[in-house]
């Protein structure tokens, strides 16, 4: 490889409302009242019966400060020694995973209390209490007292989370981020059911991470279709479908279970599969999270551990913005059909305009830079051989293309995913919004039309990106029971499209209009593919049209089971579904005139 192809790999690297009012009074304390009880108002439950119910708990309520107090003179938790550390930790993911109230991203806290001394703390952006839930029971205790009181409440596991749903202020959080666990099945019968699904399974709890997941199911040369996030725990990644590197073959990760066992809003333990409780079986796959319970276990089919060949390519121009770099783009989106048909998945990164880290950010380029692999083999000259004829083809059309690529052999799905470096290596602590779109393959037929949208759509946030994560497995899969509540969209796609913008926390202006030019960068991919929808899980809780472009025609069925499964709406979350007859108002949930409960 060149000196110039070495420089340019390095761009692989990067794989890896405002502040509001404090609380109003005169929220009322039963379900009658038009807004739940906040902190501070006249119906909020006193210390009394909050330390009565620790005590049903078997004292497992915690009250917790909002973790960058620590960094506030006059905030209970002040503690200078320790702000430095927290500073640098609010960064990963591990940090706030580890937090039973902090959300990945700050803008969902309202910015409320981050780990700066200069800006202002206040806990009012948080929940007010939480419940380290390790068993059922305690699900179930926390749902019969947040109804009592008319407490809001909300589920949080890791915190993981692009649409905010796992916090809310002055909220009752149910934590489960210690009900974790798995057991190992050669074969596994639903509950109630009198057949046996033969083949590899395995039951997770519902807030064990993919991290550990994949360590555990290594150990028996087996893994799972999981996320690329260590962090991401099974329950909110299957409840929103859940794509994977893995998915083109093997389907969503929601299409791979076979039983969920959950607490529903109303308290009730439920087990869930295709011969009872079919109708939440249905809808907590795909369906959305923090909305028809919480799953305590999940069990899905795992799958031979693959032998991997990983190709990790670039090509890149040197003229920023080139006429000609968009036409390559087009031509690149427009083979993902073909690279979907030899078995390729993977992700790849559009940069109109990205600095080149071995130059210091000195030279700057225009790049498409991907990660990609080939299962069962461990052959690197056949995904090479996958490739040339469109690397043969760039190189003729387009003579100026900058290319580098390295192709390494790996084991296992393990080796590839934690050893050589392929998760999720983002960070967290930041403001920012993500927007996504699912694009067929007729979308990405016509090159022309193609780099027309992705110029608008790269330009928000300095990167389009294109997962090729659906394509065959996923279109063609066939979950048990008939199907499942994905979205139909996701039945048709090839390529799942995301994008992000980051902004400055504490700016209400700079946040609104992040949120409106995220989505304005979408709607090129829109009229793109009209017929396609968006990833709940990868979203913004303002994606237009987002009940028909999460759920499609399974809305209505999803919104009937909501009714029925939580009637009272324990459960409330933005963009969720059967939400509608709730709105936040500043840091209160408040009736919707006409939705009179």
């Amino acid at each position: 490889m060149s000196a110039k192809s070495r420089l340019l790999v390095t761009l692989l690297l990067p794989l890896s409302s405002s502040l509001c009012h404090v609380p109003s009074t005169g929220a009322g304390n039963n379900s009658s009242q038009p807004c739940k009880a906040t902190p501070g108002s006249a119906s909020w439950p006193p210390e009394a019966d909050w330390a009565r119910f620790n005590q049903s708990l078997g004292g497992v309520l915690l009250r917790p400060s909002p973790p960058g107090a620590v960094c506030h003179p006059g905030q209970p938790t002040y503690n200078a020694d320790q702000c430095a550390t927290v500073a640098t930790a609010w960064t990963t993911y591990d940090f706030h995973s580890n937090d039973p109230i902090s959300n990945m991203w700050n803008q969902y806290s309202n910015d409320s209390c981050l780990p700066n001394v200069t800006y202002p703390c206040s806990p009012a952006g948080y929940p007010a209490y939480a419940v380290n839930a390790t068993t059922p029971e305690h699900i179930k205790l926390s749902f019969q007292y947040a109804r009592k009181k008319n407490v809001r409440v909300v589920v949080k596991s890791t915190g993981h989370d692009y649409q905010g749903r796992s916090i809310a202020p002055g909220a009752l959080t149910i934590w489960i981020h210690h009900m974790q666990g798995l057991q190992t099945h050669t074969s596994f019968q639903p509950k109630g059911c009198n057949f046996s699904i033969e083949g590899n399974a395995v039951t997770a709890a519902g807030a064990t991470q993919m991290g550990t997941l994949y360590e555990e199911l290594d150990k028996i040369n087996q893994t799972v279709v999981g996320g690329g996030g260590k962090t991401v725990a099974v329950g909110g990644f299957i409840t929103g479908g859940g794509h994977s590197i893995l998915a083109p073959r093997y389907g969503l990760a929601a299409d791979q279970v076979l039983e969920i066992e959950l607490v529903t809003p109303t308290g009730e333990f439920v087990i869930a599969n295709e011969c009872q409780n079919q109708d939440l079986f249905w809808a907590m796959r795909g369906g959305g999270g923090s909305t028809f319970g919480v799953a305590t276990s999940i069990t899905m089919s795992t799958h031979p551990s693959p032998k991997i060949v990983s190709l990790d390519i670039v090509f890149a121009s040197y003229e920023i913005g080139a006429a000609w770099f968009w036409d390559m783009i087009g031509y690149m989106l427009s083979q993902y059909a073909y690279l979907d048909s030899k078995g390729i998945s993977g992700y790849s990164f559009i940069y109109p305009n990205v600095s080149n880290s071995l130059d210091g950010g000195k030279t700057h380029v225009s790049a498409f830079v991907g990660s990609f692999i080939l299962q069962d083999t461990q052959n690197t000259g056949d995904v090479q051989a996958i490739w040339k004829p469109m690397v043969d083809h760039i190189e003729a059309e387009w003579p100026q293309t900058v290319h580098g690529n390295t192709s390494v052999a790996y084991a296992s799905f393990l080796d590839w995913y934690g050893p050589g470096g392929h998760f999720d290596q983002g960070t967290a602590g930041a403001d920012i919004y993500v927007a996504s779109h699912l694009l067929n393959s007729g979308a990405l037929t016509d090159p022309s039309a193609t780099l027309q949208a992705w110029k608008t759509f790269s330009s928000v946030g300095g990167s389009g990106n294109a997962y090729l994560v659906a394509g065959h497995g996923v279109n063609n899969a066939k979950p048990r029971g008939g199907g499942n509540a994905v979205g139909p969209a996701w039945r048709k796609a090839l390529v799942h499209a995301t994008n992000g913008i980051a902004f400055r926390p504490l700016d209400p202006a700079a946040r609104a209009k992040a949120l409106v030019d995220v989505n304005a960068s979408v709607e090129p991919l829109r009229k793109l593919a009209p017929d396609m929808g968006a990833y709940v899980n990868e979203n913004n809780p303002a994606e237009p049209d987002w009940r028909h472009s999460f759920w499609g025609d399974n809305y209505d069925r999803l919104r009937k089971i909501k009714r029925a499964v939580d009637p009272l709406d324990t459960l409330w979350c933005h963009p969720c579904v059967g939400n509608e007859r709730w709105k936040e108002v500043g840091y209160e949930l408040c009736r919707v005139k006409g939705y009179e409960l």
